[in-house]
């Protein structure tokens, strides 16, 4: 779950330049990108990898305790409001109002309920599966939707994004990890073991986006995922993109080195 974080409403979009949007334009672009659904999907990709990780580091089912504990750092608030804070530091009024308009259309609310769909969806890792699956096998069976999905990943940068927000987010896990003694790295060999890392992360996370994204556009026309990505491609899409990605990648580095420091309670055995 750590490779996949940023990867919000699928997509990527809007504005530069980092100077503060009133409430209104913001609260109305927050909405129609319907932000409080994608956190909550996200608490549920959360809680499923906690109980992985129970199983594969602490070697043991999850506990009530330890359910309890994940539940409190998946903090719906906290998670909204952190990725609301990167929208209006980086926004315009008349560019939320610009966005707000594109996704508040047909199109618009179209992508994001797909979006939406296609994320809840893959929190069953059954359909995970099936959504890589289409993606290894899209060159020879769907190889005019993976052309529009594969410039819509280009435009908004999306592996290189994620990749690289997976691999803090993975960093912060360890040094929650440290903070609470489990493990004794000094910061150069925690460094070195994350990039470690970084090939297998890349696969891993193009496979889940690509396999997530032909699955959540699969009913657009090639018309319209080429508008979505025009759009996504603007000086409007652009800025919004960086919001989203500095908003979620902040969020998931404060829960993972939670996550890291509470995993490391629970293997020493402390009340959590």
């Amino acid at each position: 779950m750590l490779d996949r974080l940023a990867s919000a409403v699928g997509a990527a979009f809007l504005v530069a330049v980092p100077t503060h949007a009133s409430a209104a334009p913001v609260d109305d672009l927050v909405a129609a990108l319907r932000l409080d659904e994608v956190v909550g999907i996200m608490r549920d990709e959360g809680l499923v990898y906690a109980d992985e990780l129970a199983v594969e580091m602490l070697g043991t089912e999850s506990s009530e305790g330890w359910r309890d504990t994940v539940g409190r750092i998946y903090d719906t608030d906290k998670m909204q409001e952190s990725v609301v804070s990167g929208i209006r530091a980086e926004l315009e009024d008349d560019q939320a109002e610009a966005l707000a308009d594109f996704f508040e259309s047909d199109l618009g609310r179209r992508v994001v309920e797909l979006e939406l769909d296609a994320r809840a969806a893959m929190v069953d890792p059954e359909v995970e599966e099936a959504a890589r699956t289409v993606y290894r096998t899209a060159h020879a069976t769907e190889a005019e939707r993976l052309d529009g999905v594969e410039a819509f990943v280009e435009a908004n940068d999306l592996v290189e994004q994620n990749v690289s927000g997976a691999l803090n987010a993975s960093l912060a896990f360890y040094r929650g990890l440290s903070d609470g003694g489990a493990i004794a790295l000094t910061e150069e060999e925690v460094l070195a073991d994350v990039w470690l890392s970084e090939e297998e992360t890349r696969a891993d996370t193009a496979e889940w986006l690509y396999g997530y994204l032909l699955m959540a556009y699969e009913p657009l026309d090639p018309e319209e995922l080429a508008r979505y990505t025009e759009m996504s491609d603007s000086p409007e899409g652009g800025a919004l993109n960086r919001a989203l990605f500095a908003g979620f990648n902040t969020m998931y580095n404060e829960i993972s080195y939670a996550i890291g420091l509470a995993a490391a309670r629970q293997m020493a055995g402390t009340e959590l």
